[in-house]
This record gives structure tokens, sequence and C-alpha cells, in this order.
């Protein structure tokens, strides 16, 4: 995705106090939170920017609005166009609403259903095209240039970035003395205006805040690009942090990430899940897994302690089914939701003993499966597959050795 030549390449931190005026109104000043449990962690403050409180669930509409109130009155005329999946979309389909203007917004087959119709509560027109973002982004560039609608990118612009620049605002008018912000990365547009905003401010104060990105590992574009020393496409793996699965970094966001980042991290789904966990169970807060990254990358030991830290979580819109799903993983991946494989004597009671010993040791079975049917089994040998519930790590060391000290064999299964 290239930005052309007749508009202005590099936004500025004035770009991004324009922003602001032009969004307030629009978009929240989203709450920031504190967080004892990650800052025992880290070893300092760490806050919470909660931008998965914002308008649409995630920070998308302060870039779109900025661009869409940019447009000139042929350009409204003509209206907007977009491609995505989820955030972007529905920050455009909101800045259309809120200034008139007519949007469609193509978005693949399959995308989740709140997703899709929170995008058409807010008054698009949209277009379900193709089985990924990528068919459906060619779709819309597509019809922008049949149609003469002007195509909103998701992050390679720099009205988008300024606009997504007024989160680093915010942030250094809430917590005046960070020292680190740590921020999600996917195509760029979040990271690249948060930094310049808040280096910029921090430059006028005659001090340095480091910024800090994060990736999933399945689709860390950035490292490789920046080692390349050019946006590079890389071939990703499926992650559950599919709101930052961009292939390739952006054109105009690349050299602000380059220049004004410090430091990019990634992570791996389960680091993601168990974040997500966290942020539930202690900060009464849902996040989607994208938004959750920099808490990910705290609780994996990936960041270092650098001062007080701003960790931002960039969304939360996540749907029903896929949070169930990463809350159970969440659950394995803390080892509170642990499955064991036991062979016994194909004889009666031994299911009860079983059941015994794990009560005893303060668990909870919550599912059972026994057969005699599998690979492995002597003629007079049953299989006995459990899924109990623990406290974690060390709860699920002492379950197994209680069962090791009754003279059963328990594998555990990750």
């Amino acid at each position: 995705m290239t930005i052309p030549s007749t508009v202005p390449q590099v936004p500025t931190l004035d770009d991004v106090e324009a922003a602001r005026v032009v969004v307030e109104g629009v978009a929240r000043v989203t709450p920031m939170e504190t967080s004892q449990f990650l800052g025992e962690i880290l070893g300092s403050a760490v806050h919470l920017k909660c931008e998965n409180l914002q308008r649409t669930g995630a920070y998308k509409i302060r870039g779109a609005y900025n661009r869409l109130a940019a447009l000139d009155a042929d350009e409204r005329r003509r209206g907007v166009v977009a491609a995505s999946a989820g955030n972007h979309a529905q920050g455009v389909a909101l800045a259309a609403r809120e200034l008139g203007v007519p949007a469609t917004i193509f978005m693949p087959v399959g995308v989740a259903l709140p997703k899709l119709q929170a995008t058409r509560q807010y008054g698009a027109d949209t277009v379900l095209h193709g089985h990924s973002v990528e068919e459906a982004l060619a779709a819309a560039q597509e019809f922008a240039t049949r149609t003469g609608a002007v195509f909103i990118p998701p992050f390679d612009h720099p009205d988008i970035i300024a606009g997504q620049g007024t989160v680093g605002l915010e942030i250094v008018d809430q917590v005046p003395d960070v020292d680190t912000v740590v921020v999600p990365i996917g195509g760029g547009g979040l990271v690249s205006g948060v930094a310049l905003a808040v280096k910029g401010v921090a430059r006028q104060q005659g001090r340095s805040i480091r910024v800090v990105g994060v990736q999933s590992a399945n689709t860390a574009s950035y490292p490789v690009s920046i080692e390349a020393g050019a946006p590079t496409t890389i071939t990703t793996t499926p992650t559950i942090a599919d709101g930052i699965a961009v292939a390739r970094p952006g054109e105009l966001n690349f050299p602000l990430v380059r220049d004004l980042v410090d430091e990019i991290v990634t992570v791996a789904d389960d680091d993601v899940a168990r974040a997500l966990l966290v942020l539930l169970e202690r900060a009464k807060l849902v996040v989607e897994p994208a938004g959750a990254v920099g808490v990910a990358a705290i609780m994996a030991g990936t960041i270092r302690d650098s001062g007080r830290t701003v960790v931002v979580l960039s969304g939360g819109n996540i749907d029903p089914l896929m949070m169930e799903r990463v809350i159970t993983r969440g659950l394995v991946a803390a080892q509170r939701y642990v499955a064991i494989r036991i062979m016994l004597p194909d004889r009666p009671g031994q299911l009860a003993l079983v059941s015994q010993v794990i009560s005893d040791a303060g668990a909870n079975v919550v599912e059972v499966l026994h057969t005699r049917h599998g690979q492995g089994l002597e003629i007079t040998e049953v299989a006995l597959e459990l899924s109990i519930e623990a406290r974690g790590p060390e709860h699920a060391a002492e379950v197994t050795e209680r069962l090791r000290e009754a003279g059963f064999r328990p594998l555990v299964r990750h």
C-alpha cells in the first residue's frame, strides 16, 4: 500500500496536536488504570491506557475521523471506501456517520459476526468479499478506482498516523512522568503516531521517553524489515492476535518506527492468552488479543524495567466464541487447566481411586474419558483421560506427585 506523492509524507507533532482538536468530542479521552500485579512483575509502576474502552472498542476512530474530516466537499460527496476485518471498519463507519459521508466497507467472508453487525449499525454499506483482508483490500481499491470513492487506508497515511498519535498526547497528560510506553504493532499506524507524540513532547521538556513496540511472533514483519532496511513482506502464520496480523509494514510508518521506536519485541500466542486472562481477572478489562500483547510482553519477561511504564490496550473487540477459546488456552498456558493421561488396570474401582487422590489434593475434575481403545494399551489396560482445574503450576505439580505416590503413572499432556 503506497501513499501518493502529492500527500505530505511525514506528519509532525504539530499535526498530532491539530488532530487532537479535530477528534475532540468524537473520540473519548480513555481512562488510565494502574496495575499492581504487572508492576510487581516489571519492577516499576505500570499503567494501562484503556483504548479498549474507546468508542467502537478501539483507537481506530481517532485516525479514521481525522482522515475523513480532512476531505473536501467533492471528496465527501463521492464517499469513502475501506477494507477491514474489524476495528478499522468500525472506525471508518462511525467517522463517516458523524460527518455525513457515505461509506462502503469491504470485509472478508467469515468475518466475526459482532464486528460485521457493529459496522452495519454505524451506517456503512458492507460488502463481504474474499476470504482474507488482502482480498477485501484489493476489492476496495478496485471500487475506489471505479466509483471515485476515497480509499481510507488502515495505517499508511499521515492523517491516520496523526489521529492515532492523539493517544500519545493523552498518555503524557495522564502520566506526566512516564518513562516507557509499550504499544502493539501491526502495520504501524498506532505506534508511529504514539512515538511521534511522546518523543516530541519529551524533546520539548528536555527529557526522553522510551517506546517499545510489540508484535505477535507469528506476524513480526518489523524486525525483518528493519534488518533489511526497507518494508519487507513476510510469510505469516495464524495468530490469535489477528488485529495486528499485517505481513508488511506501512511505507510511511516504517521510517517513523525505525527512527523513533527504541525496541521491538515479540510474543507467542500462549503469552497473549495468559495476558488476556490476567486482564479479565485482575483488571476486570475485556481486551482483544492484539490489544493485550504489551501486557503479554511484560508477563513473559521480554520487556526490561526502565521506569514508570504505560501499556496501550489498543482494543477490546473480541468475538465471544474466540474469547471462550482464548480463556481456555490461557488457563492451559497458566497450568490451571491440566490434561492428564493415566493407564489403569481394567478392573472396577480404579477411576474412584484416581478421583479420590485428585480430590484430596484440592483439585477438581472437569472432564473424563475412560476407554479401552487406543494405541499403546495392553489388553488388560484402560486409558483414563482427565481434565482438571488447578490453582497454577505448583498445584498442578502437587496433584501429579500425589498420583505417583498412590502408585499411578500420570502423563501431563501439553
